[in-house]
């Protein structure tokens, strides 16, 4: 398959419309996806009906000039529909041998049904006549006259489809029928003449017949859905720009509802669900491309065609077969047969699941259609996450109540619970709960393990329902403000819908779906492809992948998915343990270092089998251990909660002695108020004021290395002291924890190989990253932190309160909390790994926020040159093609 070469520019310079003859596959840019793949099928001789585009040039252009196209167009548009002409021996417009056009939409990305499309223009009732005249079908000509009418009024008119279609409702009721088909030429001539009179009574125009004014008005509606709803909200969530605009494309119409011997289709040359090579895709007979897709009638199997036209089912799997092996790529094909031949309206490359995207990637590979490389960058790294979490059953019939944010993928069933606590009591004794709250907070932790998935009103992507849900690879659905959760009441209202305590819930993390009731859903199956593809990323990348682990059931599922290491374990989880939470609350309010001590000594043997849990299941593999970050009155109760249980305490009277340790445990909540806790006393400034946490900390990990070390097992950890903003703190605090990790060796009787590094979290570290390397062995940018001290945005305030009007507005071209920004904190990561590096050229770098699971941000961090990132277990496999694919794109 060849092509031809592009038409030059004309004399002003600037060319505003070209013939399919005229393009090429490659000009998609300028032609769009659909425009240039007609382009490519025109030249390669397959049967396509002619016509012309419109280049996205154009589309700016028309909204540059404030929604107006510039007048050399239609002059172009009209020598090009000339060519049409002569083309097809069809006049556009004439009464006696009348061409009809499709007017199509065809952006550089695929976007299907976002977007306008109008068929059959060019009709009136002078052209309709002369339809009948040179098919001798009236009954197919009215047809066609009833569609476009319906079509160009809602598209272009503004007037709802429905109303149209409630109208055909009533005239097939009236005759007793059930499908279109059934309708005569004289009740569809009926049609016509009530649409064109709804038309008028609600809009106040006669409907337009003049067919030069019904072409340049599609073409400039069609420019207008560049920037309707829900283009705008499908270009954002596929990050696709907003400044590319649209192709239009003009085309000969050729007609499947010209009776039994036409029809229309969509097919895919594999099975764009399971990947499977074979032909998949529907027919309709007698019908029009949008009877396929609106489900009017029940179409065909695509395999059906080959029993009733064995010819073009023949022709069509050939040109399908050609189509795959030119694109080297699953094709998405539209086709029409008019009066048994056969023409094709679109190629493209498919949309498909994850599962197919793998197989078909890897078979083609395998196959010698494409290389490794190839196939590794045709797999987009996120659509991993269908695979990797049990998911709804996709033929299942849901009951969607509400919609948020699709915070960590995966589907989940249970009984609706608000509280922490009863989450974990009815979890222990094995029922399955969903988890809902207004958002978390660290104290939810317990209620979080033992749910099947978490449901908030408030919070984003990154809030702390989300990024745990995530590193436990529990469905999320956060900031979901249609539903209404009243906590002490224990409801939750979905518009006219109360749901209580007790009452079932599903939830579908993938889609920020809420569903009433409960749903199938299908465990996940990693299929032999994925496993080859995972290997090749392997093959390709520089990057090293750890995980996100504070469990040793995270690390063993980190490893299964293929981390090489722990990047990050938050010793603070371990600590909000029910078992735990009071002791550490005990260690807190303890009012000396004696009584602190006796707390701590309780806690060692905890992180001590905690460590040795982690170490075991990363044999021979490191695992950084970030030592104590958050302030301490996170492990405090609420405050307002304790004022209102003081106060009701000291009414009742009944119970002196809870009121004692209540009152103790306020004044101790109030002594430790931070008015910025997240700037206050947390991090290596907590280790500063109480050395003996970190004391303790370490000792406990440095035991449970030794223990595993006497047993056989390689053990490789790495003590992370965070928040460091001056070299000094870093200084001080290793020095101090040398002493307790020598100490430990030499009571132990045991050596082990470790290192001591920092988080590069404040934007001062960065600045002086050659300081802080002369007493660092690694660093770990902590880039959740950095975002937030860099920007000066409180996450879970931004999100909920500004973020996603900047992002609307476009002010920010994404949530910095998702996608790393590369301007701002990228260049300080960039300034922390040169100034690092120049004083310190052994010293480790990686990755260790929510940023080492999403791919533009691992790209950032393979161009940096650094070592590693680390994401959450079942973003892994993400990180690893993500890296392969930056390694790829690189080279």
């Amino acid at each position: 398959m060849t092509s031809q070469p592009t038409a030059t520019n004309d004399a002003r310079g600037t060319k505003r419309v070209y013939l399919f003859a005229e393009g090429n596959a490659s000009q998609k840019d300028l032609l769009g996806g659909k425009g240039a793949n007609l382009a490519e099928m025109t030249n390669a001789g397959l049967p396509v009906p002619p016509g012309f585009t419109i280049p996205t040039t154009v589309c700016n252009e028309y909204y540059e000039q404030g929604e107006r196209s510039p007048q050399e167009l239609w002059d172009e548009v009209t020598a090009a529909l000339a060519t049409v002409e002569a083309t097809t021996g069809k006049r556009f417009g004439d009464h006696a041998n009348p061409l009809l056009l499709s007017v199509r939409s065809g952006a550089k990305f695929s976007m299907p049904g976002m977007m306008d499309t109008i068929l059959n223009l060019g009709l009136n009732d002078e052209t309709v006549q002369g339809i009948i005249d040179a098919t001798g079908n009236e009954r197919f000509a009215y047809d066609a006259y009833r569609r476009f009418i319906a079509m160009f009024s809602n598209v272009v008119l503004g007037f709802r489809l429905d109303n149209f279609e409630h109208m055909l409702e009533q005239f097939k009721a009236r005759l007793g029928v059930r499908l279109d088909t059934e309708l005569d030429a004289r009740t569809l001539r009926e049609v016509v003449g009530a649409y064109k009179a709804l038309v008028l009574k609600n809009l106040g125009i006669d409907f337009p017949t003049d067919p030069k004014a019904q072409l340049r008005m599609a073409i400039e509606a069609v420019f207008k859905s560049w920037n309707n709803d829900r283009a705008i909200t499908y270009r954002n969530h596929h990050k696709i720009a907003h400044d590319l605009g649209t192709a239009v494309n003009v085309q000969s119409m050729v007609f499947g509802n010209m009776g039994d011997d036409s029809g229309t289709g969509v097919a895919f040359t594999r099975n764009p669900s399971t990947g499977e090579h074979k032909l998949y895709g529907e027919f309709l007979f007698n019908a029009q491309g949008e009877d396929v897709v609106a489900g009017i009638r029940t179409p065909r199997p695509i395999a059906e065609l080959e029993s009733d036209m064995p010819g073009v089912y023949a022709e069509f799997v050939a040109i399908a077969g050609r189509l795959e092996q030119h694109y080297r790529d699953m094709q998405d094909l539209e086709f029409t047969i008019e009066r048994g031949k056969l023409y094709m309206l679109q190629t493209r490359n498919g949309k498909r699941t994850a599962q197919a995207a793998i197989k078909v990637a890897v078979d083609m590979a395998n196959d010698g259609l494409i290389t490794q490389e190839e196939a590794l960058m045709r797999v987009e790294p996120t659509q991993l996450n269908q695979l990797l979490h049990r998911r709804i059953d996709p033929n299942a019939i849901l009951k969607v109540i509400a919609r948020g944010l699709p915070a960590s993928p995966g589907a989940a069933t249970g009984t609706i619970v608000f509280d922490a606590d009863e989450a974990e009591k009815r979890g222990m004794l094995g029922d399955k709960v969903i988890l809902v709250r207004v958002e978390t907070c660290p104290d939810d932790i317990n209620g979080m393990i033992h749910a099947q998935g978490v449901l908030t009103s408030r919070g984003g992507m990154t809030s702390h329902a989300a990024v745990v849900a995530r590193g436990m690879g529990k469905p999320c659905v956060a900031g979901c403000d249609g539903l209404d959760v009243d906590l002490n009441a224990k409801t939750m209202r979905a518009g006219d819908l109360l749901l209580k305590e007790g009452d079932t819930l599903s939830i579908n993390g993938a889609t920020g779906e809420v569903i009433h009731g409960e749903v199938p859903t299908i465990e996940p199956e990693l299929s032999p492809e994925f496993r080859t593809l995972m290997a090749w990323s392997d093959t390709f990348r520089k990057l090293g992948v750890r995980a996100n682990a504070d469990t040793p059931e995270d690390a063993a599922k980190a490893r299964e998915f293929g981390a090489e290491g722990v990047g990050l374990c938050r010793t603070e989880h371990m600590f909000m343990a029910h078992d735990r939470l009071p002791v550490v609350q005990e260690m807190i309010l303890a009012n000396n270092e004696a009584a602190r001590r006796q707390s701590l000594a309780k806690l060692l043997p905890m992180q001590r089998e905690d460590f040795i849990g982690i170490f075991r299941a990363m044999a021979g593999l490191p695992v950084t251990i970030r030592l104590l970050d958050p302030p301490l009155h996170e492990f405090l109760p609420n405050h307002q909660d304790l004022v209102a249980e003081v106060a009701v305490l000291r009414v009742k009277g009944d119970d002196p002695q809870r009121l004692a340790q209540r009152e103790r445990m306020l004044r101790e909540v109030e002594r430790l108020h931070e008015s910025n806790p997240m700037m206050g006393l947390r991090g290596c400034r907590l280790g500063l004021t109480f050395p003996e946490i970190n004391e303790m900390q370490v000792r406990a990990v440095f035991e449970a290395a030794c223990t595993l070390k006497r047993e056989g097992v390689e053990v490789l950890p790495e003590i992370m002291i965070p928040l460091v903003g001056h070299v000094n703190e870093l200084a001080r605090v290793r020095s101090q924890l040398e002493v307790v990790a020598k100490e430990t060796m030499a009571r132990e009787g045991v050596e082990v190989d470790y290192r001591f590094g920092t988080m590069i979290e404040i934007p001062r570290a960065a600045l002086t990253a050659d300081q802080i390397a002369r007493e660092a062995q690694f660093f770990s940018f902590g880039t959740n932190d950095l975002t937030q001290m860099t920007f000066g945005y409180s996450r879970d305030d931004a999100e909920g309160k500004f973020l996603t009007r900047y992002l609307e507005g476009k002010i920010l071209p994404a949530n910095p909390f998702e996608v790393l920004d590369r301007d701002g904190v990228g260049a300080l990561m960039r300034i922390a790994v040169e100034k690092g590096l120049s004083t310190n050229p052994t010293l480790k770098l990686g990755v260790c926020g929510e940023h080492g699971g999403e791919p533009s941000s691992i790209a950032f961090a393979h161009e940096l040159g650094l070592h590693y990132v680390s994401c959450s277990p079942f973003r892994v496999p993400i990180a690893r093609l993500a890296a392969a694919q930056a390694a790829i794109e690189q080279k």
